[in-house]
């Protein structure tokens, strides 16, 4: 068996193969089931929204997309750990990251997004009809 192997449990096929790798698997060896994470799909959306939020200064806050996205995942009770950069000259998050997210905690974060842009009046610069997350 092949070190770190990863499977997505995606059908019963691969669900029987999980099985036999288990079955074969040596004395003490470890396993780690999780929630699949956010797709890149999921991502790529989050970051186009982000743009579309940081461009229209809501509230009047001109704030970078990356401090917005640190915004909404504190917003979601993961919040940010900021320390000085190497150079002194800003901070760098250390927090928690939304590669870390699973699909599900992904979709609440975007649906947030979608409802504090109405609320503020953000143009999104996806078509109306792909706004499901």
């Amino acid at each position: 068996m092949a070190n770190g192997q990863t499977l997505i449990l995606a059908n019963d096929q691969v669900r029987r193969l999980a099985h036999q790798l288990i079955d074969r698997a040596p004395e003490r060896a470890v396993l780690n089931i999780r929630e699949a994470t956010r797709s890149l799909d999921q991502n790529a959306k989050m970051h186009a929204m982000l743009s579309d939020i940081s461009r229209a200064k809501p509230m009047g806050r001109n704030l970078k997309p990356e401090i917005w996205k640190c915004l909404f995942l504190d917003a979601m009770g993961h919040q940010a750990n900021w320390v000085p950069s190497l150079d002194g000259d800003g901070v760098v998050n250390t927090g928690f990251r939304s590669s870390r997210l699973t699909v599900a905690q992904m979709s609440d974060m975007i649906e947030s997004m979608y409802a504090f842009g109405a609320e503020h009046g953000v143009v999104w610069s996806e078509p109306a009809e792909r706004h499901a997350a």
